[in-house]
């Protein structure tokens, strides 16, 4: 029984992991494998597509929140470091939007700074899925 819902519970570990929300989808990861009921693959291919749908939702919502309050200025330590990143960087640093703490906001601050979706949705998806391909590979 637990073995069918151990995907959609990887899925919404690793969606949750990337919102502003905390969460653990490395350590489901790690039990999934060490379970052996799933092709690695198919986990990498899980984790990455909910990882990614997670930094992209908090791209909605820095994209919601630049209409929703133009005048607003993102003063948390986190979001100044991550608008730093960005304007330095450009996109390619939400390559790095897997990282703790500075992850969540980069992809925030994507949308509010109005960064394409599709280069944003590729670097995301690329930089997240590095990191869960590395995690497999060293478990």
């Amino acid at each position: 029984m637990v073995e069918e819902y151990s995907l959609f519970g990887l899925f919404l570990s690793a969606f949750l992991s990337s919102t502003l929300l905390p969460g653990g989808s490395e350590v489901v990861l790690i039990y999934l494998v060490s379970e052996g009921w799933h092709n690695l693959y198919l986990l990498w291919i899980v984790a990455s597509l909910g990882n990614t749908l997670g930094g992209m939702t908090s791209w909605l919502l820095g994209r919601w929140l630049i209409y929703r309050y133009p005048d607003k200025i993102l003063n948390e330590r986190n979001h100044t470091l991550a608008l730093k990143r960005l304007k330095k960087w450009g996109p390619w640093a939400l390559l790095f939007s897997w990282l703790p703490i500075v992850g969540d906001p980069l992809c925030l601050i994507a949308g509010w700074l109005k960064i394409p979706i599709l280069i944003s949705l590729l670097c995301i998806l690329v930089g997240k899925s590095l990191r869960y391909g590395v995690i497999l590979w060293v478990f």
